[in-house]
């Protein structure tokens, strides 16, 4: 069971380690660039220019090492269809700043495609007891009917690939909490009494995207020589798909990402009560805070890592029940640390 894990991790590692060199180069050449004289965002805190377009090795090395390991059936088929859209969508926001909703659409496009080829969720395990089942029709579009289910698998995806994109914002963050997070739900994948094909090829396919992002973090790890880019949200895109078709365990890959996804649940209500967009950018995400009280940026990413991993494990052992409980802890416990923080900053600004 290990090698049948390990190697496709493996390759996937390599093929990504290899092509990020030759994407640094082309990235430069085609002016892939996020330089921070020209690039007006809030958010941006290097000092010199730095190549993006990070998620096509991380695609590559997911998709050549799929094809060597897994059935190109109509579901993977589909994945890798959508995924490309995302890359492509990525791409050219990295080359020309596309606005946020073009992007967002392109989210809701991409998460479309692989619902259609049938990745919904049906179900989820009520906490207090029993199922809740999510198949019943919503509203019809001609002869199509269009269910719960599929709205809400529409939903989680882009929740996730927005969530995790917004946890790149330090060098090595958000590749080393997609490690974590993909060996978890490949681990949550082979927890059934009995295993089926789709369990080990969903196991396998985790293990390849955390295979890929590894590879990509040798280059990513502070100092960066190359960035995610928006390219990168491919890597938000796969982890929710693989959290639905790993058996419906989303609240297992709500609590190993359980700190991105705080900081966005209070980056969305922060900015709506600044009478801002959720979708435009600023500089008051948990690792900004982290930043702006002088902690390092390996520290920060060693951080995000660490809680994944700890959060992943308390995932694995706890019951629907304890899982939610746990969530609801997370958010309170991380939302009271952004809000000290806050208080904290202001504090040494007024005496300034």
């Amino acid at each position: 069971m290990l090698l049948y894990l390990l190697v496709p991790f493996l390759i996937a590692f390599i093929i990504t380690m290899l092509l990020t060199p030759a994407t640094i180069f082309y990235a430069k050449k085609f002016k892939l660039i996020d330089d921070p004289k020209t690039h007006n965002h809030p958010a941006i805190i290097h000092k010199k220019p730095i190549p993006r377009a990070g998620g096509f090795p991380i695609y590559a090395g997911i998709l050549l090492a799929a094809l060597i390991f897994l059935p190109l059936d109509r579901t993977f088929s589909s994945i890798f269809l959508a995924g490309f859209l995302v890359v492509l969508i990525g791409l050219l926001d990295d080359k020309f700043d596309l606005s946020p909703y073009l992007r967002f659409l392109g989210n809701i496009g991409a998460a479309a495609i692989v619902v259609s080829a049938g990745i919904e969720v049906p179900f989820i395990t009520n906490p207090l007891g029993g199922i809740l089942n999510f198949n019943n029709p919503l509203f019809l579009i001609g002869n199509f009917a269009i269910s719960i289910s599929q709205v809400l698998a529409v939903i989680w995806i882009v929740w996730v690939m927005n969530m995790l994109n917004w946890s790149k914002g330090v060098d090595g963050q958000m590749p080393g909490i997609t490690v974590v997070s993909a060996v978890i739900i490949g681990i949550a994948s082979l927890r059934f009494p009995v295993l089926t094909e789709a369990n080990m090829n969903v196991s396998q396919i985790s293990f390849i995207v955390a295979g890929a992002a590894l590879g990509f973090l040798f280059y990513n790890f502070y100092p960066a020589k190359i960035f995610p880019g928006y390219s990168s949200t491919i890597l938000g895109f796969m982890l929710g798909v693989l959290s639905i078709m790993s058996g419906v365990k989303l609240a297992t890959a709500i609590l190993v990402m359980g700190i991105p996804t705080a900081d966005a649940i209070f980056t969305i209500i922060r900015r709506i009560l600044s009478k801002k967009s959720p979708f435009w950018h600023d500089k008051g995400h948990l690792h900004h805070l982290l930043l702006s009280h002088g902690m390092g940026q390996r520290t920060i990413a060693l951080f995000y890592w660490s809680m994944s991993l700890l959060l992943g494990l308390f995932a694995l052992n706890l019951s629907s029940r304890g899982k939610l409980f746990a969530i609801i802890l997370v958010v309170v416990v991380v939302g009271a640390f952004i809000l000290t923080l806050k208080f904290f900053g202001k504090r040494i600004e007024n005496n300034d």
